[in-house]
């Protein structure tokens, strides 16, 4: 069997996730990755067959998206074309994490495909949103990446159709422990705007995951870490607790590990804003942004009980059988498809 697996690559947990699932995909077959995106900044040695800058996410400085340089990055004409060029016709299944280039081509070929990965998850109604309704932002989560049908990945099983988050296995056969730091991953602020205000913190050990320093690097009471994958690992199993956004994979592992959390969402950034309601009802603490409040709400989140653990209904052997399976089901289905067809798993 020959399975394509498009992997967004704005921002770095879509990839850490096809790293972890990808020797349990191959048991099924030959894997090609195409991997889309040009804002990730952790390295990988997946078998790449198809790379494309895609379409991206990029951040500021302080805590909100960059739209002039996602404007000046973009390229529709470039997406028709490389969408035209993927040869979804020759695979057996296509799996897509979030990738419109690849979502496109299925469309244009009439090509099933199986949407999987967490913004699968808001293909349903009954996955928490935020206060506020973004329809764009809605836009963007229904019709990005259309696929014949979905496996999502959240939280909690808000629908049939979504499954446990895929956590990575050093993290499944962890001990946490507590060795009193702060894992600090917060890529949409600049390290100069964190010093300013963990430095108001003498007390407090923080470990910072920098996209912009080479070399690990203490500035007081702050260890600046290049981003690395297993160094963060390592970093957060031993922590006391974790400030980082409100995406999916971090908050994941954080909670599953029963670490303190206090995510901020990105600015603008729909998902991570309806993340946060969900996160909401494990008790995690959310903050809106960085400014003169934030020393004081860092002080009352570690004096907080910890939230409620996250519990895996499901194993990842068992999430990839459900897709695999679903990705055989789906050479049947024609892409006009009303509604999300979740389909019935053997």
């Amino acid at each position: 069997m020959k399975i394509l697996y498009a992997v967004q690559a704005t921002g770095n947990g879509h990839i850490s996730r096809a790293i972890e699932l990808l020797p349990f995909i191959q048991q099924y077959g030959e894997v090609d990755i195409f991997l889309s995106g040009s804002n990730s900044h952790l390295q990988t040695e997946l078998p790449i067959k198809y790379r494309s800058k895609g379409l991206s996410l990029f951040y500021g400085n302080k805590g909100g998206l960059d739209y002039w340089k996602m404007l000046k990055d973009c390229s529709i004409l470039s997406v028709w074309k490389e969408a035209q060029a993927l040869p979804v016709e020759k695979y057996d299944v296509v799996l897509n994490d979030f990738d419109c280039i690849t979502a496109l081509a299925c469309k244009l070929k009439g090509k099933p495909s199986i949407g999987f990965g967490h913004q699968a998850s808001f293909q349903s109604n009954l996955t928490p949103r935020a206060p506020k309704k973004d329809f764009a932002g809605e836009w963007v989560l229904q019709h990005y990446a259309k696929a014949s049908a979905y496996v999502g990945l959240h939280f909690d099983a808000y629908d049939d159709f979504i499954v446990s988050p895929i956590l990575k296995s050093n993290i499944l056969t962890a001990n946490s422990i507590n060795k009193k730091h702060i894992t600090v991953y917060l890529s949409h602020y600049s390290d100069d705007v964190l010093m300013h205000y963990l430095h108001q913190h003498p007390d407090i050990q923080f470990e910072v995951f920098s996209k912009k320093i080479p070399v690990p690097t203490r500035i007081k009471n702050i260890q600046f870490i290049p981003i690395s994958n297993d160094a963060f690992t390592k970093s957060m199993i031993a922590s006391e607790g974790v400030i980082t956004g409100a995406g999916f994979e971090t908050p994941a592992e954080a909670l599953y590990l029963g670490k303190k959390l206090l995510c901020l969402p990105i600015r603008g950034q729909y998902e991570q804003l309806c993340n946060a309601e969900a996160l909401k009802k494990f008790g995690v603490t959310i903050v809106d942004k960085i400014d003169t409040a934030f020393v004081g709400h860092v002080a009352t989140w570690l004096s907080s009980s910890n939230p409620t653990p996250l519990t895996l209904q499901h194993t990842t052997y068992e999430i990839v059988q459900r897709v695999m399976e679903l990705g055989r089901e789906a050479k049947g289905i024609s892409f006009e498809v009303e509604g999300v067809n979740t389909m019935e798993f053997i």
